[in-house]
């Protein structure tokens, strides 16, 4: 299983609209992805408060490409959301059983 590590900052003033497209959009959209097994997604603290993220099960590597494509390195961000995005990163693990 992969864990992918998903994490956004806003661009100064965008939070409140990219919140409600993270909620209403980003995070439906995760959870129904076939492939995922664990969506976890993370909202700003008030130390952070343009840091949005995502932590991700996928099922393997193949599950992964076939929903990001084979550049699954690299962070993709939807076309609706990339106005309101000032930075993005991804970091990929395997997760480590119990």
């Amino acid at each position: 299983m992969i864990m992918r590590i998903f994490q956004v900052v806003t661009r100064p003033g965008k939070e409140v609209e990219f919140s409600k497209f993270f909620h209403e959009t980003a995070i439906p959209m995760m959870r129904n992805t076939e492939g995922i097994l664990s969506v976890l997604p993370g909202a700003p603290r008030p130390d952070s408060p343009r840091s949005f993220s995502f932590v991700m099960v996928w099922n393997d590597l193949d599950a992964l490409k076939a929903f990001v494509g084979e550049d699954y390195q690299n962070p993709h961000i939807d076309p609706a959301e990339a106005e309101l995005v000032e930075s993005r990163s991804i970091m990929h693990y395997d997760l480590v059983g119990d």
